[in-house]
């Protein structure tokens, strides 16, 4: 190699070691900032999380209904005999087993005097203007057996001594005026519907043997076992021998039932709750049923419209009459 060439290459390698001299030394990259939403957080203590923990609402109690959807409902009408007369009576024990048992009403009030428009008033909600035991003051008017049938129920009166079905007038111990369904132009011109459903008392004997009870039943005795013409203990004796009936075949059905004994009238003219000045009297009504309070006592003020009020508040039907008016009380106490 002459001289010349190797100077040349000499020059060339001094040339790349200066330049790579003047080149910076590479460096460890930056550290990119920790992002906030990765930042860790501090642990709360118990106390803290007590303090920001959302409150647990409290669960609301579920409001009981105003009055049971009953299954059954049964009404048992007795006669003429005041409050006192009846409760603690040693001539209807019977009676007052039941009212020590279940719930009484202590303070409930027939509309008005006589019989018959007491009658109307609990199935039709008015008097309707009557004011005697006539035969032949019909009504053209709904009662409470259209709204049942409306509602898809079925309903029946069963009365003592009728001589059959759907029958007018009165005998020796049937009394047409204890009978309110006869009184409405659209039960008593309907012949399938009144033959149907207005019967004589001895058809209970048959719908309970069929298991085909109605689920509305209004049961009256004659004139001697209402005690209007005869006295109390045979009343009383005669109402053991329905409810030893009555009240097995309905506990057995498993459904919620009330049977309801009262009276049509008392003996004063003590009044209350929107009635007028002069009505008909205090009355011991007794409600029956595993579905009341027992050994309890009701001293709400209440009239015959109070037990149409609360039978349509059960089945949710429209009020009738003077069932509709705020002085009338909803029976709500017994219920369990």
């Amino acid at each position: 190699m002459n001289l010349n060439t190797q100077f040349w290459r000499l020059t060339a390698l001094a040339a790349i070691l200066i330049t790579s001299a003047c080149q910076p030394a590479p460096t460890e990259p930056a550290p990119l900032p920790f992002p906030a939403t990765l930042m860790p957080l501090p642990t709360p203590s118990p106390e803290t999380l007590l303090e920001t923990a959302a409150p647990v609402p409290e669960a609301s109690p579920i409001p009981l209904p105003l009055a049971p959807n009953f299954s059954h409902i049964v009404m048992i009408i007795f006669e003429n005999k005041e409050f006192d007369s009846v409760i603690d009576s040693g001539s209807m024990g019977y009676f007052n087993l039941l009212a020590s048992s279940y719930t009484l009403l202590t303070s409930h009030y027939a509309t008005t005097h006589p019989s018959l428009p007491n009658y109307l008033s609990l199935i039709g909600g008015d008097t309707f203007g009557i004011n005697s035991n006539c035969e032949d003051c019909f009504i053209n008017a709904p009662s409470l057996p259209d709204l049942i049938e409306q509602s898809g129920r079925t309903w029946k009166t069963y009365q003592d001594d009728m001589p059959e079905p759907c029958f007018s007038g009165s005998t020796l111990r049937y009394a047409q005026k204890h009978n309110p369904f006869i009184y409405f132009d659209p039960i008593r011109l309907n012949a399938e519907r009144c033959q149907h459903s207005v019967v004589p008392l001895t058809q209970l004997d048959a719908d309970l043997a069929l298991n085909d009870l109605p689920n509305f039943m209004f049961i009256t005795p004659d004139i001697c076992y209402s005690s209007h013409d005869c006295d109390l203990n045979l009343a009383d004796g005669w109402l053991k021998q329905q409810m030893d009936k009555l009240y097995p075949a309905l506990e057995g059905s498993g459904e919620p039932f009330l049977i309801i004994l009262t009276w049509d009238e008392g003996q004063s003219s003590q009044s209350c709750c929107g009635l007028p000045e002069a009505a008909g009297g205090r009355v011991a009504t007794v409600f029956v049923s595993p579905q009341v309070k027992e050994n309890f006592q009701d001293p709400t003020p209440y009239s015959h419209y109070s037990i149409l009020k609360t039978i349509s508040q059960a089945w949710g039907l429209p009020q009738l009459g003077h069932a509709a008016d705020a002085e009338t009380s909803l029976i709500t106490a017994p219920w369990k």
